[in-house]
């Protein structure tokens, strides 16, 4: 790696700005920026990182001024010829290695880059199926990748908030709980107990149900909060999400130890974890995980129609995972009639 420049950052005033300069000036680079300490211009976290987009109202304030700041605090003459020329080498010295890479990329797993796989385990529906995806300011971590195979093997998906619906939407054949902070709105989702009862008639129907990290805990009998508040939850899950100091994170290869709407048996995925609740384990859990420097653990939530886990999946390599997913609500659908 070759440095050919610096950016000072939360400078504090001119006397550091000059201490910098000082400190900096025998390695005879240049200095291509200058930021200034503003704390008025923030993103706020909390315990997982960062606060979500869709809790920060004045976001598009931040952009602004971040703009300004990208306009104003950096010596553009000198450093966009370095981005330039950067840019152009790495192309340059990749294009060789891309064009052989595309010729050998297409073979019986077909196009990688836009993920359209072959899908042969599975006898996909002729017309398409309603899936009721939970996404609000206490549900927003998804994978877009996630979302755009569902609807590529037919899914029509239906945003929900059971933050503020009375219930599920109508006429839908699954559920997909991503992760979030229900924790943080504990209160306000045990309030909406008419999506509450929405969401458990439709699980002990068997509606197919997906459920991860967040997804989880809502569908627990409670969640206790860092406060020791317990507040009520779905029950499709018997045991309660409780908050805690320890934070899980890692990624994780998980076996699947039982059959469920997502995978089979035996089924290996590779997903990542990021938690502070724990919560009991059934007695039969889903998967056996282990993370690169740790040993093996079981984790997760099983019903014949609930997939649930701490377990955040990326359905890009195995798109057998939707379309088995879609398969089990068109069962289900069939089921009903």
């Amino acid at each position: 790696m070759k440095i050919v420049g610096f950016v000072l950052n939360r400078v504090g005033s001119d006397r550091h700005l000059q201490l910098l300069q000082d400190a900096l000036a025998p390695l005879d680079l240049p200095i291509l920026g200058v930021l200034r300490r503003h704390d008025n211009i923030t993103i706020p976290d909390r315990h997982l990182g960062l606060v979500p987009t869709a809790e920060l109202p004045q976001l598009d304030l931040v952009i602004e001024q971040l703009a300004t700041l990208a306009q104003t605090c950096f010596d553009w003459d000198k450093l966009m010829p370095l981005i330039q020329g950067s840019r152009e080498q790495r192309v340059g010295s990749r294009g060789a290695e891309e064009q052989n890479a595309a010729r050998g990329s297409r073979g019986a797993e077909g196009q990688r880059g836009n993920y359209q796989l072959p899908i042969t385990n599975y006898q996909l529906p002729n017309h398409q199926f309603r899936i009721a995806i939970a996404r609000d300011r206490a549900f927003n971590f998804y994978y877009q990748d996630n979302l755009d195979l569902l609807q590529q093997v037919g899914a029509e998906l239906v945003f929900w908030s059971p933050l503020t619906d009375s219930g599920l939407p109508e006429n839908v054949h699954g559920l997909y709980f991503g992760g979030g902070f229900p924790e943080v709105f504990a209160q306000q989702l045990a309030a909406n107990t008419g999506a509450i009862a929405s969401v458990k008639a439709a699980i002990l129907t068997g509606m197919p149900t997906y459920a991860e990290c967040g997804g989880l805990m809502y569908l627990c009998d409670k969640i206790i909060d860092f406060d020791g508040n317990s507040w009520t939850m779905v029950g499709a899950i018997p045991t309660a999400a409780t908050m805690g100091s320890r934070l899980t994170l890692g990624y994780r290869q998980a076996i699947a130890l039982q059959d469920s709407p997502l995978l089979q048996t035996n089924d290996t995925v590779w997903g990542h974890e990021f938690h502070r609740s724990a919560s009991e384990l059934p007695t039969q859990p889903l998967f056996q995980t282990q993370g690169f420097s740790t040993s093996p653990v079981t984790e997760g939530w099983r019903l014949p129609n609930l997939h649930a886990s701490y377990i955040h999946l990326h359905f890009g390599t195995r798109p057998d995972i939707p379309a088995r997913f879609l398969q089990h609500c068109t069962c289900w659908q069939e089921s009903r009639k």
